[in-house]
């Protein structure tokens, strides 16, 4: 084909599918063209962004492009996530978490969806829930605490950093799973929570393993059970919920990488993928993430979108069988 027929038909929009092909190969081949951005939907500080930060200093290099972090909190992640799923410039990912799959059944209207609007680069990251009490209660298991909310329904407070939280949804699948009445109080956040937690103004909290370690160890708090599937070192002696026939109520709280639905091209996305893993194994990103309480969770692409689905089939579940709603 001439020079000029060639110009000819790619001005027309008719270029040849031989050179179209070539064109989307060398451009996936010279991914990224320019710096990179993790949008975190959250403020800095929380365990999804120093994941994010882990991953950005690791990629960097790889990528031959700068790779930063940009914190865009509010409405429980949803402004991030919308934010990134409307980014079109090519060069945008979300470090996304359970509420981006939890959010779309408490707001109908969000501008996002999730299988729709994102392509998976893989898991990042697990964290699991810790069932405490405090030091004073009488309860000292998971059965006597089950014997106590039905020997008294509706006695027992559950604290939590919100409706709609995965805190609060564990206490509405731990209910739900052991036949119980709970009742839940909503705080700003777990730091708001701890005081009344460790001072028995409420009863008992599911909680991010990072922020109640320090009590649990000082014998302020009681950790009843863990929700990942293996033991925490951190925690001997405290059991799974698997341990304790309750595999339901295995809920953690995760992280997974993604882009802008069709924004990167597909090979692009691969060695994206490659990296991650690559990152995951690294033992200075293993370090840092047992620094922020959380542990690698790789997993491939489509093994990834799969996940996403089956999480936020689960929570919608309970959202629906236990009519929670969020003003």
């Amino acid at each position: 084909m001439t020079l000029l027929r060639r110009r000819l038909l790619v001005g027309a929009g008719l270029a040849p599918v031989g050179y179209l092909a070539a064109h989307v190969t060398t451009t996936a081949a010279a991914w990224p063209f320019r710096p990179v951005r993790i949008i975190v939907p959250f403020p800095p500080g929380g365990a999804a962004d120093g994941a994010a930060r882990v991953l950005a200093e690791a990629f960097t290099p790889e990528l031959g492009q700068s790779v930063i972090v940009e914190n865009r909190p509010g409405a429980g992640s949803a402004i991030g996530v919308a934010a990134a799923a409307q980014s079109r410039d090519g060069h945008t990912l979300l470090m996304g978490s359970n509420s981006m799959v939890i959010n779309p059944s408490l707001q109908p209207t969000l501008e996002y969806q999730v299988e729709r609007d994102f392509d998976a680069v893989g898991m990042v990251s697990a964290q699991p829930l810790v069932l405490v009490v405090p030091a004073a209660s009488p309860i000292k298991s998971v059965d006597e605490m089950i014997a106590a909310a039905k020997a008294s329904p509706g006695k027992l407070t559950t604290g939590n950093s919100g409706y709609g939280t995965l805190a609060h949804l564990a206490s509405e699948i731990f209910a739900a799973r052991t036949g119980v009445q709970l009742t839940p109080v909503p705080y700003k956040g777990e730091s708001a929570l701890l005081p009344d937690l460790l001072s028995g103004l409420v009863s008992a909290g599911f909680l991010n393993l990072p922020g109640v370690a320090a009590q649990i160890k000082s014998g302020k708090l009681r950790a009843l059970a863990v929700s990942s599937p293996q033991p925490i070192p951190e925690l001997p002696g405290v059991p799974t919920f698997r341990a304790l026939n309750y595999p339901s109520l295995e809920v953690e709280g995760w992280a997974a990488l993604l882009a802008p639905k069709g924004t990167i091209p597909v090979e692009a996305l691969d060695r994206l993928a490659a990296l991650l893993v690559k990152a995951l194994a690294l033992p200075d990103v293993l370090k840092r993430f047992a620094d922020l309480g959380v542990w690698a969770m790789p997993l491939e692409r489509t093994a990834t979108m799969k996940f996403l689905k089956e999480e936020g089939e689960r929570y919608a579940a309970i959202i629906r069988a236990r009519g929670i709603k969020v003003d």
